[in-house]
């Protein structure tokens, strides 16, 4: 594969091999941890789920965002995830170039609030930083220091505040 890519919509055709992606990349037990609690039931957000493709292993990148609501009034918010590399593609601006790219279609499509659980330093290259301590909760266990967020609107942390659901569960 060369250096150069370019991310393509996920079709309804990639979830198995998306899943299987996943499954390379973080194992089984991914789907206990409560960032896919947050995603059960939910549909991921329209025209935010994109891959990318190499002729050689098929999708090696992967991204999908999901709709969730925060407190009691249920400010909405996305949550990122999962973003997956293909462990034979990694390092090579795939997973930034995707986040890049989806980031920049949430802020057009007028999302203000992105979260997600991860590594500071990895996901700060595109502006991430951590939640304050005790702003948001989760409903079930979750590394306080790994919650990350990402305002495309100016002050858009500001209000949020309690627990963080998904979005469908309010309605």
């Amino acid at each position: 594969m060369s250096q150069n890519f370019t991310p393509s919509p996920a079709l309804a055709a990639d979830f198995p091999l998306i899943d299987h992606l996943l499954d390379l990349s973080f194992g089984p037990t991914r789907r206990t941890k409560t960032s896919y609690r947050l995603r059960e039931g939910a549909t991921a957000v329209d025209g935010l789920s994109w891959v990318v493709r190499d002729e050689e292993l098929g999708i090696v990148g992967a991204i999908s965002f999901w709709p969730l609501a925060i407190g009691a009034i249920g400010i909405p918010a996305l949550l990122l995830g999962p973003l997956a590399v293909h462990p034979q593609r990694q390092n090579k601006g795939i997973g930034l170039g995707l986040m890049t790219h989806a980031l920049g279609l949430a802020k057009l499509q007028g999302h203000k609030l992105v979260i997600l659980v991860g590594d500071a330093p990895y996901y700060g290259r595109v502006g991430f930083k951590n939640v304050p301590k005790g702003k948001l909760l989760f409903p079930g266990p979750f590394d306080e220091a790994r919650l990350l967020y990402l305002e495309l609107q100016d002050g858009a942390l500001d209000f949020a505040h309690g627990l963080v659901v998904a979005a469908h569960r309010l309605r």
